[in-house]
């Protein structure tokens, strides 16, 4: 796989750079802000590192919570630090007479065109014209095979950014570390994408703690009551304590924090797990749970982490995933990823904190899982 950082200012100056970079980021339609800029910011080295060689770019990416990037462009250019000009698709010809306006110029949001995720060579072709160089520094959608992403790299010459660069060689370090003092944590809903993960780790580290919904298919798999709560029951989870082949601990919660409204409105009441009626549903884990998880977390040499304690969203809720994020934040090393689990460490102003944080949620997983992304695959990236 050939990486931005071997071309040179001369190799640039001048040319006309494609750029696929990641902004499908929250945004709130009442205030019509961005609700959370990190995953933009993640590509300013890649950007600068153009713009000061002398390149032009216009940069393409998707959006799930926009149907244009109009009100999110003028907040991007200044999460960038420099001036973006939106480019309609139906100007996408005269894109090249565009840069005379700046060198800095943004697709509208890229699946407007049903080919993209069709992974069309056609778009692909339409993209590419006039255009020297194709660069993908967006990590969080290499696990797409879609025509920005993959059929792009069968037309222009293509390169890797540093942001993904730096994801490889984190992940990297998150399945090669010694399994002795590596922790993984996961959380969240989807147990589809992170099943294939924990059953990747079981060797890989010492322990495996789970909370969020998550863990409620555990319980499920146990036998264990779980109300009305979220579980993903087109998976099955297979009973994975007491085999002897197995490594690692799988910690699951002691107690759990339940409901009767998901609003925090409602009875909330801390249980231990199975202790639960039928109209009930699990929110957090309990306190107990969340001390337990912190106090191994934070001796650990790395904290993998991906996916909140609970409906963290929901202040009532949060305070499971608030006391996991700040030992993570102490431990020795520490790599997270996912959307959500980004967006709470962002509102406790954690981000920092972190060794490293990746910018994708399906991706990182799948990476983590030791599948193949086809983004990557594309650029010549061979595990």
């Amino acid at each position: 796989m050939k990486y931005l950082s071997e071309l040179k200012t001369e190799d640039l100056a001048g040319k006309k750079v494609l750029l696929r970079v990641n902004l499908d980021v929250p945004f709130d339609e009442v205030t019509k802000k961005i609700g959370e800029r990190f995953r933009i910011e993640a590509h300013r080295e890649t950007v600068k590192y153009l713009l000061e060689a002398g390149a032009k770019i216009l940069l393409v990416s998707h959006s799930s919570e926009v149907e244009s990037f109009l009100p999110l462009v003028e907040e991007v250019g200044e999460t960038l630090g420099e001036i973006v000009t939106l480019v309609p698709h139906n100007e996408l010809s005269e894109v090249h007479k565009l840069f005379e306006a700046g060198p800095l110029l943004l697709l509208d949001n890229i699946r407007q065109d049903l080919r993209e995720e069709e992974n069309d060579e056609g778009l692909a072709l339409s993209l590419s014209k006039g255009f020297d160089y194709y660069i993908n520094d967006d990590f969080a959608t290499c696990h797409r095979a879609h025509a920005s992403i993959v059929a792009i790299t069968k037309i222009l010459p293509s390169y890797a950014g540093f942001l993904i660069k730096k994801e490889i060689e984190h992940l990297n370090v998150a399945l090669e570390a010694p399994a002795e003092g590596k922790i993984l944590v996961l959380g969240g809903a989807k147990i589809s994408t992170k099943l294939p993960v924990i059953e990747n780790f079981l060797n890989k580290c010492e322990r495996i703690l789970v909370g969020g919904a998550l863990a409620n298919n555990f319980f499920k798999a146990q036998g264990v009551k779980v109300g009305a709560s979220v579980v993903d029951v087109t998976v099955p989870v297979p009973i994975l304590f007491g085999v002897e082949s197995i490594h690692a601990d799988i910690v699951l919660p002691i107690d759990i924090l339940v409901t009767d409204d998901r609003s925090g409105q409602g009875k909330n009441e801390t249980k231990p797990p199975g202790n639960i009626t039928d109209s009930q549903l699990i929110a957090d884990i309990g306190p107990k749970s969340a001390q337990q998880f912190a106090e191994i977390i934070v001796g650990a040499k790395l904290v993998i982490w991906n996916g909140p304690m609970g409906l963290c969203e929901i202040e009532q809720f949060a305070s499971g995933t608030k006391m996991v994020a700040e030992a993570v934040a102490k431990a020795e090393k520490s790599i997270i990823g996912g959307g959500d689990t980004i967006a709470a460490t962002d509102a406790l102003s954690l981000l920092s904190k972190f060794t490293f944080v990746s910018t994708g949620g399906g991706a990182m997983l799948e990476y983590l899982a030791g599948e193949e992304l086809p983004g990557l695959v594309a650029l010549g990236y061979n595990k």
